[in-house]
């Protein structure tokens, strides 16, 4: 459910400027967070612990994971971290050494789960369309695997409609580091204060501040409202508002202009 909150504006020069591209977080923005991962961890952590209840338990603790209810608490590593965040812990809690098989297979499986839980926000073929018809380019920047990600915009229908998709591992650093947008802005030559990133997660406004680019919150993740208004040049409802506030930075632009 998308929690209501006005529209919040950071007056200052990013607000004034027009922006040519819009670059999406995936998990929290695009997907139902829970709905999606939730589920998918459940199942995930259920197979590597092979019915052993205590361990399943340890890592559902590790990982700030709310059993009953298959979601993540607010501060849980897994929320906007990658999984060298979160890997470890789970290392420690099977003990398990080979940290480069684990990863491998703990990815695999939950790209394998989550091809059975996703579930997007609203309507983003849509969104999208929306977003191409106003000549801005498109990408979405993401904690997940490029792999896992490239799939799941496929499943979504809107892999047509981007025109850069970076992961965690596609070379560029996972968010809170900004590589994976100045990589974006450098490719298509646009400056960093001329791209929004849109997502739910201090990890991706810290990103987007980072590169020198807009920040927006969205309130459709499990982070904190208040958290995210501390740091983001603009909070909204959720990704399917960003159209709007689009046409309106335009307005107002051409206001002033006259």
């Amino acid at each position: 459910m998308v929690r209501k909150m006005n529209l919040r504006l950071n007056c200052g020069m990013q607000s004034a400027m027009p922006l040519d591209a819009i670059l999406f977080d995936k998990d929290g923005t695009l997907v139902d967070f829970d709905r999606t991962w939730g589920a998918a961890a459940h199942e995930v952590m259920q197979t590597l612990t092979a019915g052993d209840t205590g361990a399943f338990q340890r890592l559902a603790d590790v990982s700030g994971f709310n059993v009953r209810e298959k979601s993540f608490r607010p501060h849980s590593p897994c929320l906007s971290g990658s999984l060298t965040d979160y890997g470890p812990l789970w290392a420690e809690v099977l003990g398990r050494h080979d940290l480069h098989q684990l990863y491998e297979e703990i990815s695999g499986l939950f790209r394998a789960t989550a091809i059975k839980t996703l579930t997007p926000i609203g309507d983003p073929p849509k969104l999208f369309a929306e977003l191409n018809g106003m000549g801005l380019k498109l990408g979405i920047v993401s904690n997940d695997s490029e792999k896992s990600v490239r799939l799941q915009a496929g499943l979504l229908g809107i892999a047509d409609g981007l025109d850069y998709l970076a992961g965690q591992d596609s070379g560029y650093g996972a968010k809170p580091a900004p590589g994976m947008i100045t990589a974006f802005a450098a490719r298509f030559n646009i400056a960093p204060h001329r791209i929004a990133v849109v997502g739910d997660t201090l990890a991706d406004i810290r990103a987007a501040r980072a590169a020198g680019a807009v920040s927006i919150g969205v309130l459709t993740g499990p982070a904190l409202a208040q958290d995210l208004a501390v740091e983001a040049d603009h909070i909204l409802d959720c990704a399917h508002d960003v159209p709007a506030f689009i046409r309106g930075q335009r307005a107002q632009r051409s206001s002033a202009l006259l």
